[in-house]
């Protein structure tokens, strides 16, 4: 009686070929698991002050922080089964064969394979967390679709860097750097958006000088005011730094800075505007461009301060983005945030500078 021939080494590659799951894009993750997008709360959600009382706006108060800890949760629920498939199955696109990275990886010990789906959570503001189901968002979930893979958005619009890294949220970060990625392994990538909110708004006229046609516009800023205020912002960057240095080494951080917004009293969902009423009490002239240049100044010393902690920290990187938009309304939804092509043209930047970063795990 013939003893049964083994397989040969290519009979059984070919088979264990025909088993494996094919890779998969994230619109066939996100139909497999049917997967809608966690629900964001609405720009226009407001609690009336003046016809509420003291108790009522505090009751409000705790319903707004329950309702983000259970956005959150959405979010990371979302996230983890999405990226879970991916990691089991490969990226389109990309090598097919990857394997989890550990839990923790000790000093020297082998890094996430090349080709291992990238591990991205995001933290900031509006630029972020933009309203989804009218405008398709801010500029994640269009840097989401460039990639090709999920990204853990914990944006909030509206927030500012002294709430982020101020004690609620810090909690948070701080959950998310300690524990790592909810599929697995570390975090490849924090991507924080924030400094916008801060600068702007109500306390905005404390450092915009009164109009006066002779100054140079520069100067039309009350520039030891708005170092103050800058100070506060980079102090949150400083301790965000910190904290990744203690909690997450490996994990690295991607800042940008605003384009140069018009202050022309455009709001939107009966928030804002947040510029122009400064520059009206200022009495700057309407027809002038000297509103747009302090506020083009504003942003540029933002710039160069988020340009000095990525020369001084490693692992920080700062996207020079200013200057993306082509000047002119037409590029703004309102006065602080793109138009849809705008938000589509700062994915693209954010996309070209993680694939620079990255090469083999970005499509």
């Amino acid at each position: 009686m013939k003893k049964p021939r083994k397989a040969s080494k290519r009979t059984k590659k070919a088979a264990a070929t025909a088993a494996a799951p094919e890779p998969v894009t994230l619109a066939q993750v996100k139909a497999m698991l049917n997967a809608k997008p966690a629900p964001r709360r609405s720009l226009g959600a407001k609690v009336g002050v003046a016809q509420a009382s003291a108790g009522s706006v505090a009751i409000e108060r705790k319903k707004l922080i329950i309702q983000r800890r259970l956005d959150n949760k959405a979010r990371v629920h979302d996230y983890k089964a999405m990226m879970e498939i991916m990691k089991k199955r490969g990226v389109k696109g990309l090598a097919s064969k990857t394997v989890d990275a550990p839990k923790r990886r000790a000093p020297g010990a082998a890094k996430a394979p090349s080709t291992a789906p990238l591990q991205i959570f995001a933290e900031g503001d509006s630029w972020f967390d933009y309203p989804v189901p009218f405008f398709g968002g801010g500029v994640i979930p269009r840097l989401e679709d460039r990639l090709g893979v999920p990204i853990l958005n914990l944006a909030k619009a509206g927030d500012e860097v002294r709430f982020m890294l101020g004690v609620e949220e810090r909690k948070i970060l701080e959950k998310q750097l300690r524990q790592g990625c909810p599929a697995g392994g570390l975090w490849d990538v924090l991507l924080f958006s924030g400094g916008g909110n801060d600068i702007v708004d109500k306390p905005m006229a404390l450092w915009v000088r009164d109009f006066n046609p002779s100054v140079p516009s520069a100067k039309l800023i009350h520039q030891t005011r708005y170092d103050a205020a800058l100070a506060l912002v980079q102090a949150g960057y400083e301790d965000l730094i910190a904290l990744r240095d203690e909690l997450s080494p490996d994990t690295h951080l991607v800042f940008h800075a605003y384009d140069f917004a018009i202050p022309d009293g455009r709001g939107i969902c009966h928030l804002g505007p947040w510029m122009k009423p400064t520059f009206d009490l200022r009495k700057f002239p309407s027809a002038s461009t000297s509103a747009f240049e302090v506020v083009k100044e504003m942003l540029t010393q933002l710039a160069t301060m988020l340009t000095t902690l990525e020369r001084n920290h490693n692992r920080v990187t700062f996207i020079r983005s200013q200057g993306t938009l082509a000047p002119g309304t037409s590029s703004w939804h309102n006065e602080l945030h793109p138009s849809k092509d705008g938000f589509k043209s700062f994915a693209r930047v954010f996309h070209e500078k993680l694939k620079a970063m990255f090469p083999n795990r970005v499509l």
